[in-house]
């Protein structure tokens, strides 16, 4: 099954900024952005997304029909840091994670580990698809994915770099 992993447009939150679960807006504009991404993706899909606004805006523009919503396709859940500076995280909450982002859970949010076992459940569900899927998503969700499809270590998911409106086609 052909995979087509989507990320969302750039968003207005400036860089440095930690964002995952939050629901942010789209960088305007972004409708060209949206086009060239559409003619990477096959003609006939299925069609899922994030339940935030920055993906659910793409997937509208970009299906034919309706899209699915999964929230498991949703960012990692950055809880207490959300929105904010990366500098200005405490030192003594924010050094265990980077040390291992993988298990270390972050104040009120998730581990990496967390995001990919979501990923892996909406995978499993989907394998017996015979349909090419579109997935509008996030870079943690994306990263998810090829580090399952590469078999690599998660602590090496970001290796893997993924740009703002990129588009990843994978076989499942």
């Amino acid at each position: 099954m052909e995979v087509y992993l989507v990320r969302h447009t750039e968003t207005v939150c400036p860089k440095g900024v930690c964002y995952g679960q939050a629901d942010v807006e789209l960088l305007e504009p972004y409708l060209h952005q949206f086009e060239e991404i559409k003619k990477q993706l096959p003609a006939e899909a299925l069609f899922y997304s994030s339940p935030l606004q920055r993906c659910t805006i793409l997937a509208n523009y970009l299906s034919t029909s309706n899209y699915n919503v999964d929230r498991r396709l949703m960012e990692m859940n950055f809880g207490s840091w959300e929105l904010q500076n990366w500098d200005d995280i405490p030192s003594e909450e924010i050094d265990p994670w980077m040390k291992d982002f993988v298990n270390v859970n972050v104040p009120s949010g998730e581990s990496f580990v967390e995001l990919y076992n979501r990923v892996l459940s909406f995978i499993e569900e989907k394998k017996e698809d015979t349909s090419s899927l579109v997935i509008v998503t996030h870079a943690g969700v994306i990263r998810s994915f090829l580090c399952k499809q590469m078999s690599l270590d998660l602590k090496d998911a970001f290796s893997n770099k993924v740009d703002f409106g990129q588009v990843i086609k994978i076989i499942l």
